[in-house]
């Protein structure tokens, strides 16, 4: 029987689960808050200048081609993509990077130019990480969430181990350079968690780095969005902007009707995309499954502090994705994970777009997007902002060995209260829940309402976890449970 399914949110888990559903026939509706879609990854335009407002890394290109391949489709039907190379620049000090180009075994010799022997180690470490991304994405995170039992295989039975050890302690036993062993420590911080709390499994992460490569949407990560949203259309989707939700009306313990702050949209079945937690704001009080209590205790991912530049020239010695780990990691760590503040000594990252699209930027100008990771849920001022743009462009200048300040043409900041009036995003956290070893899989908040038969949740803060590729994948995930109950309830 065919189903009227409302959406709330249109970031990319929602989009992908929109495709599924409306491919299985049913008569879905987006409704998005803002007045673009695309949810974190949205695109910002000023004077000429093009920027991606969140993710900015184009990984795990075989996630990419799964999702289009189950419409029969394929990316470069939608989109250009360019290996990028070198992947990306982490610079340590004032003349002192490292390049990690586009192949392992240029990373390979990398390595052993800087630490004799590390060579081998690093073919055996990416060895085993392919290993567990062969089991985690192709297999593990394509399970709902539903039960511990989804997990236990042969294969992962014969990997315990490696959920008792961490990342950090890993990479520090077989590489003694530190600038290596932090290169490899970086991925993880996609997962949202510190290296020494990341189970050692999802070394997976350094194989979607070495083994997979950085690859570049032609026109940004933007460029995705509208393929998915050119291929929802195609499934006979229906998107509306400016619908801010307000309220889920629950009727008999089922969801019949979304409201707007104009509309009301009969439904059959609800998915939330939207942070989860204001997801369940909008229920009646008895109906919210997980306690303000609860969401106090997960531990979050990071919130970022953006910065959007418009340079009136190229820049010179920095690649199109820069790390700047300048300063000590750790202690910018415990400033998110420990002792929530602002970081005194911030490590950051540049993502300079214009560097291999020409279209980022004018002519002779360079487009910067630059992220300082912070904790969610603290102080947000203008009077912030503007000290930190000074810190990060004053060490960039420093690092690189250029004059920047005075050829910033503009710059737009965006943090923690942006985060909040935009995504409601919890305490304005930027990536959702951490993958640490309580938050994983089973133990993350449910796809499928524990409270309410028809309403049903997707993205970072439920399974798989943040990223793009796993909110892709919470799209398809949650749109086979919704599928499966469908059939059961005809």
């Amino acid at each position: 029987m065919k189903q009227q399914i409302i959406i709330i949110g249109s970031g990319f888990s929602s989009l992908a689960a929109a495709c599924y559903l409306a491919k299985s026939g049913h008569k879905v509706t987006i409704l998005e808050k803002n007045n673009t879609i695309g949810g974190r990854a949205r695109q910002f335009k000023k004077e000429g200048f093009t920027f991606d407002m969140g993710p900015t890394w184009y990984w795990m290109p075989d996630v990419f081609e799964r999702f289009f391949s189950d419409f029969k489709k394929h990316p470069s039907e939608y989109y250009t993509l360019e290996k990028l190379n070198p992947a990306y620049e982490v610079f340590f000090d004032k003349n002192d990077s490292i390049l990690i180009e586009d192949t392992l075994e240029k990373i390979k010799n990398t390595f052993e130019s800087i630490e004799v022997g590390s060579a081998s180690k690093l073919e055996k470490f990416i060895g085993n990480a392919q290993s567990n991304y062969n089991i985690a994405i192709k297999d593990l995170v394509y399970k709902p969430g539903v039960s511990p039992l989804e997990l236990v295989n042969y294969k992962t039975l014969s990997r315990l181990h490696q959920f008792a050890s961490n990342i950090q302690r890993d990479v520090r036993k077989e590489f003694k350079n530190k600038r290596l062993a932090q290169i490899l420590e970086f991925p993880v911080l996609f997962l949202g968690a510190k290296p020494s709390q990341t189970p050692s499994f999802y070394n997976f992460m350094n194989y979607a780095d070495f083994g997979l490569g950085t690859w570049y949407p032609k026109g940004g990560m933007f460029s995705v969005v509208e393929a998915i949203k050119q291929l929802a259309i195609e499934m006979g989707v229906e998107i509306k902007t400016n619908a801010n939700v307000v309220s889920i009306e629950i009727d008999n313990g089922l969801a019949t009707h979304v409201v707007t702050q104009t509309d009301q949209y009969p439904a059959d079945m609800v998915l939330s995309g939207a942070d989860y937690h204001h997801s369940e704001t909008l229920l009646p009080q008895q109906y919210r499954a997980y306690s303000e209590k609860y969401w106090d205790k997960r531990t979050f991912a990071p919130s970022s502090l953006l910065f959007y530049v418009g340079f009136s020239k190229k820049l010179e010695n920095i690649s199109h994705h820069t790390l700047f780990f300048d300063v000590d990691f750790d202690i910018h760590a415990q400033a998110i994970y420990d002792r929530p503040k602002w970081p005194e000594k911030p490590l950051f990252y540049a993502s300079f777009p214009s560097v291999t699209d020409i279209e980022a930027a004018p002519e002779g100008c360079e487009a910067g997007i630059f992220l300082i990771p912070i904790a969610p849920g603290i102080e947000d001022t203008p009077r912030i902002r503007e000290d930190y743009f000074n810190i990060l462009i004053s060490r960039m200048e420093d690092v690189t060995s250029q004059s920047l300040k005075e050829h910033v043409l503009f710059k737009e900041s965006y943090c923690v209260n942006d985060f909040i009036n935009d995504y409601n995003a919890y305490k304005g956290n930027a990536y959702g829940l951490a993958n640490t070893l309580t938050q994983t899989a089973f133990l993350r908040p449910k796809l499928r309402s524990k409270t309410i038969n028809n309403l049903y949740f997707c993205g970072q803060l439920t399974v798989p976890g943040p990223g793009v590729p796993p909110s892709l994948i919470s799209g398809k995930l949650v749109s086979e449970l919704i599928l499966q109950d469908i059939q059961k309830r005809s």
